[in-house]
């Protein structure tokens, strides 16, 4: 059964796969490099994926190059996390699980915007005339302000 590591700490550049797979050239063809790179700028993001054989040879592997220094920094290894189903990589394993989540909140999301909306057309009909209603409603965050300015102006027509 093979192990997947995770390579961390890689150089924000770029940098190829040749490049990584040269560091463990030491170890054979069993073992395979993986750089995780950025889609929009083709660079590394800073972390990277080596598969082994077995546990043995993992922990091997991560005795002896964790710390290493690779373009000048030191790398890091350590045993990846198994991946859900579903998932391209390890970073998306908590977005993942937060997906229901999210999902029963845009159902409240839905409900409080239906309820807002209510409030701001139930507000508007108390402060407004019926003649206004047809208007453009105001911007609710200066909506306070302008009734203030409609009830001076009512109030100097009038003296």
């Amino acid at each position: 059964m093979s192990v997947r590591l995770y390579i961390g700490n890689l150089p924000k550049e770029e940098i190829d796969r040749q490049d990584l797979q040269a560091v463990f050239a030491a170890e054979g063809d069993a073992v395979t490099t993986k750089l995780i790179k950025d889609r929009k700028t083709g660079k590394c993001r800073g972390f990277g994926f080596l598969t082994v054989n077995n546990d043995e040879q993992a922990d091997q592997i991560i005795e002896k190059y964790n710390g290493q220094l690779f373009k000048d920094t030191p790398i890091k290894l350590e045993k990846a996390l198994p991946r859900t189903k579903g998932d391209e990589g390890d970073e998306q394993a908590p977005k993942a699980a937060s997906n229901p989540t999210p999902s029963s909140n845009k159902e409240g999301n839905r409900r409080d915007k239906g309820s807002k909306k209510s409030k701001r057309s139930g507000g508007g009909r108390e402060t407004t005339t019926t003649a206004d209603s047809d208007a453009i409603r105001p911007d609710p965050r200066w909506a306070s302000e302008l009734e203030k300015l409609k009830q001076m102006l009512a109030a100097q027509t009038t003296n």
